[in-house]
């Protein structure tokens, strides 16, 4: 059974960190290419950042970028958010997707693969 288990969401002052963990499991994790996705209540599923098959290519919304970092380790199949610098507009369900797909891939829609999603909300 194919899965992804989210964790370490919460609830954090602006301008502190949080660290979510991806944990994958009935895949052949390094084939994948990881993202994270959020959504706000009322608002599309966004991109966050993703991170190729093996870390050699990242990228980053620009909202997010030198405050978030993506990481992965396939040895643990497990797929990492550090969140530096939380801003109130950060709250949202966060969500770990995955594809094998390679372009687009800043787009929710090809990945075929998804968590549950973790509540990340920052107080002003």
């Amino acid at each position: 059974q194919v899965q992804l288990v989210e964790s370490g969401g919460g609830l954090v002052q602006a301008g502190g960190s949080l660290r979510l963990s991806c944990a994958a499991s009935g895949l052949t994790f390094s084939n994948y290419v990881m993202g994270w996705f959020r959504q706000a209540p009322g608002k599309e599923r966004e991109f966050v950042a993703n991170i190729i098959r093996k870390s050699i290519m990242t990228y980053y919304t620009d909202s997010v970028k030198g405050r978030f970092t993506i990481s992965r380790d396939n040895a643990k199949n497990t797929v990492y958010l550090q969140m530096n610098s939380l801003k109130p507009e950060d709250t949202a369900v966060y969500y770990c997707a995955a594809t094998t797909l390679l372009v687009g891939i800043t787009d929710y829609t090809k990945y075929d693969i998804w968590g549950q999603g973790t509540q990340v909300t920052v107080s002003s």
